[in-house]
């Protein structure tokens, strides 16, 4: 019987050079970088995403959260942190992903769906053949004050598992996953990976227990 692929893990919500080093250490294979958004924790300036990113030795990948829906807007926030990845966490509004692609050759592009019903699956099969991955996450992007993520709320994950089984690009599962409930996130999605930001903090800062805890889950260190 072949083995499971062991998932990537994006440690979101980065907040330090330092946090950056600890989430590496426990095993992270990407970081997220949040820019400017509308609601939700980790915002940081683009100042300091520079840093950070420049900070992260390969083979980590560095991921801009930008809520720009724009490919200009996208663009230029892009050239502000030099990120190797770029996660659109709203609709593309205005442009093609190929503008994108053109301007930033190298760069790689991750669109999150914010699952809500059926109708997430047929946006995700959409977009997927314009992007390097998909993520899906818990937001409400029609809400008053928009949420683009870091919500900690769990999604329908039966509506997940159709999308991961219906795709062919990488997808990663947000939204809620901690190290109490990844391992059943895992066992019924079987995403390429997993992005956790508000299950592996306390008080808003990482905590090393939890993210020793989540990875233990997932690598099958613990009973």
């Amino acid at each position: 019987m072949k083995d499971k692929p062991i998932p990537r893990v994006k440690i979101c919500c980065i907040s330090s050079i330092e946090e950056a080093m600890l989430a590496i250490q426990a095993g992270a294979s990407a970081l997220g970088l949040v820019g400017h958004m509308p609601s939700g924790p980790g915002i940081i300036s683009d100042e300091l995403i520079a840093t950070i990113a420049a900070s992260v030795p390969p083979p980590v990948d560095t991921f801009l959260l930008t809520s720009e829906t724009t490919t200009d807007g996208i663009i230029r926030h892009h050239q502000r942190v030099r990120t190797r990845t770029i996660q659109l966490v709203d609709t593309l509004k205005e442009g093609r992903y190929q503008d994108l692609r053109h301007a930033l050759p190298g760069v790689k592009i991750v669109q999150v769906i914010h699952v809500s019903d059926d109708l997430s699956l047929q946006q995700a099969i959409d977009i997927s053949t314009e992007v390097d991955a998909i993520l899906l996450d818990s937001g409400n992007p029609h809400k008053k004050v928009q949420e683009l993520g870091g919500t900690g709320r769990i999604h329908d994950w039966n509506i997940s598992r159709r999308i991961v089984q219906s795709l062919e690009v990488p997808v990663f599962l947000a939204g809620g996953l901690h190290a109490g409930n990844v391992s059943e996130a895992l066992e019924q999605v079987s995403p390429f990976g997993v992005d956790i930001c508000s299950g592996v903090r306390t008080n808003g800062k990482l905590d090393i227990q939890k993210m020793d805890r989540l990875f233990a889950r997932i690598f099958d260190r613990l009973p």
